[in-house]
């Protein structure tokens, strides 16, 4: 694997488009044309070996030496130009600061003092306005040692501000602390498949531990750093019922005490986002779409990194809200022109979800052969989809293919299907009937007997078995994902459109939420 090769491939066109004339504008002659040329090598369809690499940039005499400097080239040259993009599409990131840093300290050097503090306080103000703690660790301490300047700000006052920006760098690193010891927490809790009540208690002694629970309820950054640490413990517990009236009271107490500035915006996006998909999750789908709306607003404000960011998320999330508004037609055409966008492709794995989701609303249209080619079109093995999105996403996707292929007629490719999904449960949890996925295998005792016999569904012994499946009706209370399949298997009882039985069952609110 080549590694220079595999970080060009990340690149959009345009993104590659753009670095190829960075190159040609930076390079000389010869040099110039070879790192241009070695570029187009790498970024090339196929990936070709050392020895093909050197006989084509150097025909006549193959030079393994220039080959290695030119590769360490066109790496400086590939981190300038993300330097050089960083900066030209975030002016207020950390990375202005820093460049008011190297300005001022170039002023300093040349005997230029009075314009080196007027830049010095930019960078302070910068740097303030961005939360950039850190890089304002630097110029306070450039501001103390240049304090014997006439134009230099009162030195007392210099110390006080230094050591109040200390303490907040200081949290934002126990704050890093804190969120790595919750994710490693949440990795362990998953892996076990176990629920996840204990965490709240680990959650709640980590932050006293490391003394933060004020500062995650007066700045946005911590704050939203939290929440999504508490969401991701709710994922394991797909407990969204509890955790949209927690994430409402953060959100609006923040707003209403503390307000959220513009260089806030992408931690209230990010806030915005997490209300709009709890609230999905908890079936509260008209809620759901005004959380999207400001959060749509706030994106058109943005600058292009959070936008960029936030609007595939958003998205996605739109798309499945409507589908549970009677709003499918809308959902596909959402995705379709998501997914056909040239000029801002969809990030991998946003790329992967939204084909998923465009089977997903095809199938509810009773589109099933346009539900079989978007699911072809995905075109990744079972094992790339789990090492890449997760096992949930591989099983959704091929639940939904066995789906498909039966609605389709062919049942033999359905139960080859259906025969791979148990392998697979069964592969990754030993204990498979009473695992964290035997809802998954009690499924597909049923679906089984469907293919069967069709007729089976529609008899009173099928739909007593059904209310018994005693590890997949719970959840499907709580999760729309496992409620989709079921009402699957409810349309098949009662010979109606899926569609239409998926919009009554999900009507129903999940345990613990009251009708309002």
């Amino acid at each position: 694997m080549d590694d220079l090769r595999t970080t060009l491939l990340t690149f959009a066109p345009d993104d590659r488009k753009e670095f190829l004339h960075f190159l040609q504008r930076q390079g000389r002659k010869q040099k110039g044309r070879l790192d241009t040329r070695l570029c187009e090598l790498l970024l090339h369809p196929r990936a070709y070996p050392t020895p093909e690499l050197l006989a084509r940039l150097y025909p006549t005499e193959p030079n393994a030496v220039a080959y290695y400097a030119l590769r360490k080239r066109l790496l400086r040259s590939l981190t300038d130009f993300l330097l050089l993009r960083q900066r030209q599409q975030d002016a207020t990131a950390a990375s202005s600061v820093r460049g008011l840093l190297i300005l001022a300290q170039y002023l300093f050097e040349t005997g230029v003092p009075r314009l080196a503090w007027n830049t010095l306080r930019k960078a302070e103000k910068l740097g303030l306005q961005n939360d950039q703690f850190e890089a304002l660790n630097t110029v306070y301490n450039l501001q103390i040692a240049q304090a014997h300047h006439a134009c230099a700000d009162d030195l007392t006052d210099l110390i006080r501000r230094r050591n109040l920006n200390k303490k907040a760098a200081d949290e934002e690193e126990r704050a890093n602390i804190v969120d790595s010891l919750m994710r490693q927490r949440l990795r362990q809790l998953r892996a076990k498949g176990r629920a996840g009540e204990s965490f709240d208690a680990v959650l709640a002694d980590t932050l006293r531990e490391y003394d933060l629970q004020e500062a995650f309820a007066r700045r946005p950054a911590l704050l939203c750093r939290l929440v999504s640490i508490a969401r991701s413990a709710m994922l394991v517990r797909r407990d969204f019922v509890s955790f949209a009236p927690f994430i409402l009271r953060c959100y609006h107490l923040m707003e209403k005490r503390h307000g959220f500035a513009p260089a806030q915006r992408q931690y209230q996006l990010r806030l915005l986002y997490m209300i709009a998909h709890a609230l999905y999750r908890s079936r509260r789908f008209e809620e759901t779409t005004c959380y999207l709306t400001h959060m749509q607003a706030l994106l058109a404000e943005s600058p292009r990194t959070h936008y960029l960011e936030m609007r595939a998320r958003y998205t996605l999330l739109l798309a499945a809200t409507y589908a549970f508004l009677r709003r499918n037609h809308e959902s596909i055409q959402l995705l379709e022109e998501a997914l056909h966008d040239t000029r801002q492709p969809l990030p991998l794995a946003n790329e992967l979800t939204a084909r998923l989701g465009l089977a997903f609303h095809y199938f509810a249209e009773g589109k099933f052969q346009k539900t079989n080619q978007v699911l072809i079109s995905i075109g990744r093995s079972d094992h790339w989809c789990e090492q890449q999105m997760g096992l949930e996403w591989m099983l959704n996707k091929n639940l939904g293919e066995m789906l498909t292929l039966l609605e389709l007629g062919h049942s033999e490719l359905a139960l080859n299907r259906l025969r791979a999904i148990e392998r697979t449960v069964r592969e990754r949890s030993p204990e498979a009937e009473i695992g964290p996925y035997a809802y998954v295998l009690s499924y597909l005792v049923r679906v089984r007997d469907i293919i069967d016999n069709p007729a089976a569904a529609t008899q009173p012994a099928f739909a007593e078995q059904v209310r018994q499946m005693p590890t997949f009706l719970p959840l499907v209370r709580e999760d729309l994902q496992a409620l989709s399949f079921y009402s699957w298997l409810h349309a098949r009882m009662m010979g109606r459109p899926y569609y239409e039985v998926l919009l009554e069952v999900a009507s129903a609110p999940p345990v613990g939420q009251t009708v309002h």
